[in-house]
């Protein structure tokens, strides 16, 4: 465990949430979109109407109201796209936390934090607008990404903005303008962002997996929802 792994698990009853959606545990879905889900053989992230109606069946037979993306999870959908290489340098393995949820819906931040930078990532099945936020606790420095938002967060904020705990900053994009997927927010955390601006790899190859594991922790220590 690394000193931010560290700092993070010290606070973790500190943070607010950062989607307030009403939701008890009984009432979140576990997406998996793993290579191990034999139900994702004939989806791609190329068909967003499809991804979309496959999670909301699984609302529907899970009972649940919002599904969550696992951290550190091969994905099948990411190796259906030239996007994110090909072969052994495939980059398949997610580093963030997925919530499905509305378009629309407000995200806040977790913790005070500053805009280090914003950008529109508009590759297809990227981030599209994104947001960084950057950190200092127990005096350790450290970034948040959210990506997949509405075009419209980017125009309220500027880079050094101060963003206080609790406070909303970004909304969820629709899938005209977040990277073309179905509605959802990517959270991140991130120790060093190696000169990266308003865009850091939200996924990585297994030859990588080692590197971006220790330089983007499990976002568990700080989601709240």
């Amino acid at each position: 465990m690394n000193e931010l792994e560290k700092v993070l698990r010290r606070n973790q009853d500190h943070f607010t949430s950062i989607m307030k959606l009403n939701v008890s545990h009984n009432e979140i879905h576990s997406l998996d979109l793993s290579a191990n889900n034999k139900e994702l053989d004939t989806y791609t992230i190329l068909d967003t109407e499809n991804l979309a109606n496959y999670i909301h069946k699984k609302l529907i037979e899970t009972q649940t109201k919002i599904a969550i993306g696992g951290y550190a999870e091969d994905r099948i959908i990411y190796k259906k796209s030239t996007h994110f290489g090909l072969g052994e340098n495939v980059r398949s393995i997610h580093l963030g936390i997925d919530v499905w949820c509305d378009e629309n819906t407000i995200v806040h931040a977790p913790l005070n934090g500053i805009v280090h930078s914003f950008k529109i990532n508009n590759n297809f099945g990227d981030y599209g607008p994104t947001i960084i936020l950057e950190h200092k606790l127990e005096g350790i420095r450290f970034y948040t990404l959210y990506g997949h938002l509405a075009t419209d967060s980017l125009k309220q904020i500027q880079i050094g903005d101060i963003i206080p705990m609790g406070n909303p900053f970004a909304q969820i994009g629709t899938h005209y303008e977040n990277g073309n997927w179905p509605p959802h927010l990517h959270f991140q955390i991130i120790s060093e962002m190696e000169n990266n601006f308003g865009d850091f790899p939200g996924v990585c190859s297994k030859k990588e997996l080692n590197k971006y594991l220790a330089l983007c922790p499990n976002p568990a220590l700080l989601f709240n929802i």
